[in-house]
C-alpha cells in the first residue's frame, strides 16, 4: 500500500505529537488540526486516505464534525474516532454519526497503525458517492440505485440498507450492525429488519436470474456480484 495521508483532529498537544510522530514513523503524512473548526475545512479541502478524530474538541464536538465532513465532503473519506467515551451508546452514536471506526482511549499506537491501513485498504474501493458492484450502480448524492440500467425504487430504509451492504462489499454485514446503523440505540420491537431485506430483496432481485442479495446464516447479510443459490433466509 502507498504512503496514507492522515488528517489528525486532536487538540491535545501531547496525544497529537505521540500520535503524529508514530504514524509519520510509518513513512506517512500527517496533516494537523487542535479544533473542530479547522479540522472541517483541511478535511473538505484537501484529499486525505483518512480522518483521526478527536471527539472531545474545544468548539465543536467531534459528533458534529463528523457528520459535516461526512456531508460535505466530495468523496467519501473514512473517519476513525480517537476518544474515551467507551460506553455502548456512546458508539452507537459514533456510528451513527457516520464513523468508520471508534477506538477508545487510551489505545495501543500499533493498533491504531493497523486500523489505519484497513480502514484506507477498505475505502479504495469507495473512491466516490458512486458505487458500481456488477450490474448494480448505486449514487448516495442522488440516493438512487438502478440494476443492469433499470432504476430501482427503493424506500429510504432501503436504500440505506442496500448502502451499507455496498460499502461493506464483499464482505458481510452483521443483523445487529445493519440494525444500529439504521435506528441507532432504539430499535423496533418487532422484527423490522426482516421485513425491510424482504422488500429490498424482492426489489433488487425481482426479474434477474441472479439473485445480489444473500443471506448468511447465522451472520449476516452481504451483496454478491455471480450468482449462486441463497444460504439462507430474510
Amino acid at each position: 500500500m502507498s504512503p496514507l495521508c492522515i488528517l489528525l483532529i486532536e487538540d491535545n498537544p501531547t496525544i497529537a505529537r505521540q500520535t503524529g510522530d508514530f504514524l509519520q514513523s510509518h513513512g506517512w503524512q500527517l496533516d494537523f488540526a487542535h479544533n473542530g473548526q479547522l479540522g472541517t475545512e483541511l478535511a473538505l479541502q484537501n484529499q486525505y486516505d483518512l480522518v483521526l478524530l478527536d471527539l472531545n474538541l474545544p468548539d465543536m464536538d467531534g459528533l458534529e464534525v463528523c457528520q459535516q465532513i461526512k456531508r460535505d465532503a466530495p468523496v467519501n473519506i473514512p473517519v476513525l474516532m480517537l476518544t474515551a467515551r467507551d460506553a455502548f451508546a456512546d458508539k452507537v452514536q459514533g456510528f451513527s454519526t457516520g464513523a468508520d471506526d471508534y477506538l477508545c482511549k487510551p489505545f495501543d499506537l500499533r493498533e491504531l497503525a493497523l486500523r489505519c491501513q484497513a480502514l484506507a485498504r477498505r475505502n479504495k474501493l469507495h473512491q466516490s458517492r458512486q458505487l458500481c458492484i456488477g450490474e448494480l450502480k448505486i449514487d448516495q448524492r442522488q440516493r438512487s440505485a438502478a440494476r443492469n440500467g433499470q432504476s430501482l425504487q427503493l424506500t429510504t430504509i432501503g436504500f440505506d440498507i442496500l448502502w451499507l451492504l455496498a460499502q461493506a462489499y464483499p464482505q458481510p454485514v452483521s443483523r445487529s450492525t445493519l440494525i444500529h446503523s439504521i435506528w441507532g440505540a432504539e430499535p423496533p420491537e418487532s422484527d423490522a429488519l426482516k421485513s425491510h431485506i424482504y422488500s429490498l430483496r424482492r426489489t433488487l432481485d425481482r426479474g434477474h436470474n441472479s439473485p445480489m442479495l444473500k443471506t448468511l446464516n447465522n451472520v449476516g447479510y452481504r451483496l454478491t456480484s455471480e450468482g449462486g443459490s441463497d444460504l439462507g433466509h430474510a
